[in-house]
Parts: structure tokens; C-alpha cells; sequence
């Protein structure tokens, strides 16, 4: 018996492309009620489980992860002073719904308005269905996400599906796979609910950097000749995406790569560090989910490096080294100065010498 599996979850509208239209004529780039109902319509359906096991694991999850945050923020230090609250369980066509909702807020008013209303139409339901695809790609093995747009002021998500199935696939406790899940997902939580400057912080970097695509493009075409021949030696997607863009974006690009990178890594190292008494299989999953990680057929493989996936990949690993180097050398509390403000956060070259922020913070 196939049962979805997904938890109580409040009603999340992502704004149409009618619904976004400006005064003057202008539609949004992308229709997303489009992408919605694309990813919605290809995501693969879940793993088959019994109406018993679908209710008994939206309950467990939603239970653990104060649970979870409580290990946090005891390890980190973290967010001691917040209130514990639940996460949201979603299927797959909720984390879609969500993420499209997440990506319309941050992006709204920073992509470039397509202008007149049947060319724009046009182009927006091409950048939608685009969209879509990649949002069915990813919604079939996202495990969870803390997305500090949604719902106003932030939602923890698990996807409750996808959390059963790699689950399965690992052939690990469920109890403590779902734990190991949620400390990831909750460290993601601190980092933005405990660092108060952190939200608006990326907000801005994410406009800034948007905001600037169509000169970059511009940019780009007129040295069309040098870009590809430059691309033929660095196929990676950031490789290409750095080539296109223009001395001031590299900036920011190289900005958010490393906050990125801090965030995954930071969260990595923390659910491995709570340790065996809270997982006592840890070293177990670590060791295969990293396998599956780089695992999936050809197509697979293909579709991950298109999307980046394989590069997101690499910044679990930077991150966590980086994070375990600065906790080894001045201990968690050291650790916690990169959270001061955006100035100690760690630049993108720093990310693989630790050595060297740990130099330059020490004058700040």
C-alpha cells in the first residue's frame, strides 16, 4: 500500500507571474505556479509504506528535532536563550511548494523584469518549466532544509519520503538516521536563528548578486570566444559561472561560495561531533551516506554535474575540514568568533587554509 507521507504543513502560495507583474506591463521572469505544478507532475513517487509507518514516522520527526536542536546548541553554544519549536514533515510536492515559495521571496524585485506582456509571458513559462525540472531532480532526494525565508520568518522542513527511502537504501536504524538528519537541519536552524545579522546578510548578498545578472551576460557575449574557450578547461557549472561574471560579481560570487560552504561544513561537522551516544551508529551512516553521495547511475551522475549538485558536494567536505581544523586549534568558542559579523566570516580562499582566518581574526 502506497501511502504519502507528509505532516500538517501551513498553505504556501508561491506568487504568480500575474500576481508579480508591476504596473507598467512588466511579467516576472519566471512563472512559478509553472514550476510548481512541473516538478509536481515529473518528482518520482516515495518509497511504499504502510498508513501505520507513514503516521508513526511524520510523528517521530516532528518530535526529534527539539530533541535534536537541544544536542546543538548544548555542542555549539548556539541559540541557548531561543524557544525549542517542531519542525514541518512534508512529502514531495510540499518541499517543492516550499522551495518555490523560498527562491520567489529572495529573488523578488532582484531578476530583471521581462518586458511586454507576450514575449515576457513567454520567456517566464520557458524559465518555469526549467524551473520545474530541476525542482523534480532535486525533490526526490532532498532529506530536509532549513529555509530561513519561509512562512515570513523560517521553517525547518524534513521530507519525509525522501528521509524513509535513503534510509532504506542505507540499510541503517531509522531512529538514528532521523536524528542524524534533523541535527544537520537544526545546526542550519542556529546558524540563522541565533546570528541575527546572518538573514539579512544573505538576503542582501543574494539581490546584490542577482540584481547584476544581465550585465554580466552583457559581458559576457562580447568576449563570447574567450569564455568558451576558457570553459573547455573547467566544465564544472561554478567553473563556467565564474567565467561569465564580471570583476564585481566574482566578489560576491566568492562571498556567498564561502558562506555556503561554511554553513554545509559547519553543519556536517556538528552532527558527526554530538557523537555515538545520541547516534550510536553515526560512524556507520557517515561512511555510506558518503558513498551514496557520490553514487547514481550515468544519468544521474550527468544530471548532478549539470546542477552542481557534485560541487555542492565538495563544499560539505571544505566546510567540515575547515570547521574541525578551527575547533581543534582554539575549541568551539574560537570556533564561534566567525559568527561576530560579516567581517569574520571566512573568505573563500580561506576556507582551504583555516590557518590563515585564524591569523586574521586574531587582529580583529
Amino acid at each position: 500500500m502506497r501511502v504519502p507521507i507528509t505532516g500538517s504543513v501551513a498553505g504556501v502560495n508561491a506568487a504568480t507571474s500575474a500576481d508579480m507583474a508591476g504596473s507598467t506591463g512588466e511579467v516576472s521572469p519566471v512563472d512559478w505556479d509553472l514550476a510548481v505544478s512541473t516538478a509536481q507532475r515529473l518528482v518520482r513517487s516515495g518509497p511504499v509504506v504502510s498508513r501505520e509507518e507513514a503516521e508513526q514516522t511524520v510523528a517521530h520527526l516532528r518530535g526529534i528535532t527539539t530533541v535534536a536542536e537541544g544536542h546543538v546548541r548544548e555542542l555549539t553554544g548556539l541559540g541557548l536563550d531561543l524557544p525549542l519549536l517542531e519542525g514541518d514533515v512534508v512529502d514531495r510536492d510540499g518541499w517543492v511548494e516550499a522551495a518555490v515559495d523560498s527562491i520567489a521571496a529572495l529573488t523578488a524585485g532582484a531578476l530583471p523584469q521581462r518586458p511586454g506582456k507576450v514575449a515576457g509571458s513567454v520567456l517566464a513559462a520557458s524559465a518555469g518549466l526549467q524551473a520545474g525540472m530541476v525542482l523534480a531532480y532535486l525533490g526526490s532526494r532532498v532529506l530536509g532544509q532549513y529555509d530561513p525565508f519561509g512562512g515570513g520568518s523560517g521553517r525547518l522542513l524534513l521530507v519525509a519520503p525522501n528521509i524513509v527511502a535513503a534510509q532504506r537504501a542505507l540499510d541503517v536504524p531509522s531512529d538514528d538516521f532521523q536524528m542524524w538528519v534533523c541535527l544537520h537541519e537544526c545546526t542550519h536552524r542556529l546558524q540563522f536563528t541565533a546570528v541575527d545579522w546572518l538573514r539579512e546578510y544573505f538576503r542582501d548578498q543574494v539581490a546584490t548578486f542577482i540584481s547584476g545578472l544581465d550585465d554580466s551576460a552583457n559581458n559576457a557575449f562580447t568576449r563570447l570566444p574567450e569564455v568558451l574557450k576558457a570553459a573547455r578547461s573547467r566544465p564544472d557549472p561554478v567553473g563556467i559561472m565564474e567565467l561569465l561574471q564580471s570583476p564585481e560579481q566574482r566578489e560576491i560570487f566568492d562571498r556567498l561560495i564561502a558562506l555556503s560552504t561554511l554553513l554545509e561544513g559547519h553543519a556536517d561537522h556538528v552532527m558527526d561531533a554530538v557523537g555515538p551516544l545520541v547516534v550510536p551508529s553515526v560512524a556507520t551512516i557517515r561512511e555510506r551516506f558518503t558513498v551514496r553521495r557520490r553514487g547514481g547511475g550515468i544519468l544521474d551522475r550527468v544530471l548532478r554535474t549539470l546542477l552542481g549538485v557534485d560541487a555542492k558536494m565538495k563544499q560539505y567536505a571544505e566546510g567540515a575540514r575547515f570547521t574541525k581544523h578551527v575547533v581543534d586549534a582554539v575549541g568551539m568558542d574560537g570556533f564561534n568568533r566567525v559568527w561576530t559579523s560579516p567581517d569574520t566570516l571566512p573568505l573563500r580562499s580561506e576556507i582551504t587554509d583555516p590557518d590563515a582566518w585564524l591569523r586574521r581574526v586574531a587582529h580583529q
